[in-house]
């Protein structure tokens, strides 16, 4: 694997809200190749790593809410042919969703999903991000005494 330094940063949010008895985060699709991921991209000028993810949420996936400025890990991916010439190292930031929002700037070319973690952790393909997810769920599992 590449070293850091070779690899993109960008920032994906991981919005979640709390549905019924369980936890929920929300997948948008790939622009290309219409898998299920976090709403990401890259750092925008001027902006944090967390606020831009937050702008990310919006765009992609309608979703506003509170971010977290800490990060809760990271997760590499490849965004070319699998040959690791554009490795991405994408920091992610958890949102507790405030709002959904029927309209949203890319809505005509993404789906928007809330899925149960268990059900989100099968749906991407990235195994670091698997692994933060099923993280994300462990510390936010209800607590019974």
């Amino acid at each position: 694997m590449p070293s850091p330094s070779l690899c993109i940063s960008q920032c994906a949010a991981l919005a979640y809200r709390r549905h019924g008895l369980g936890l929920q985060i929300v997948l948008v699709t790939s622009m290309e190749t219409r898998r299920w991921v976090l709403p990401k991209g890259n750092i925008e000028d001027g902006m944090t790593a967390a606020e831009s993810a937050a702008l990310e949420a919006y765009e992609e996936a309608g979703v506003k809410g509170e971010i977290s400025p800490e990060r809760l890990g990271t997760y590499d991916y490849d965004k070319s042919n699998g040959s690791g010439d554009d490795l991405r190292r994408v920091a992610v930031f958890p949102m507790a969703v405030t709002r959904i929002l029927s309209d949203w700037p890319e809505q005509a070319q993404r789906r928007r999903q809330w899925m149960s973690i268990e059900d989100a952790i099968l749906a991407v393909n990235e195994k670091q991000l698997k692994r933060l997810l099923a993280r994300f769920a462990e510390a936010h599992a209800p607590r019974t005494s």
